[in-house]
């Protein structure tokens, strides 16, 4: 697995270079980077952390993906992940994260 960064979206904020534990993004010409895509292992810690939407996760054909894209909006609690199919559709599904340990 593996990001990409929408060098367009991004504002050059930088959140995303400080929560990737594998210290794999890191800012250049005031816009995030990823050094080693190969090595990203898909956590989506950055894919959480940017505000802006600019970082999307593929999703690959080994988890059904076939060459997907997921973004994360937050509204406050509430997480919108939107997953964009190549044929271009599109599909939200919102999650309460206060909700997200209950089980």
């Amino acid at each position: 697995m593996s990001i990409a960064i929408d060098s367009q979206k991004c504002v050059g904020c930088g959140r995303c270079t400080e929560v990737c534990p594998g210290t794999l993004l890191r800012m250049c010409g005031g816009k995030a980077q990823i050094r080693y895509p190969e090595e990203c292992w898909g956590c989506v810690s950055c894919v959480k952390e940017c505000a802006v939407g600019a970082i999307s996760l593929f999703l690959g054909a080994d988890i059904g993906g076939m060459g997907s894209r997921m973004t994360v909006q937050k509204d406050g609690a509430l997480l919108h992940w939107t997953v964009c199919r190549p044929d271009g559709t599109a599909q939200t599904i919102t999650v309460d994260s206060r909700d997200s340990n209950q089980y």
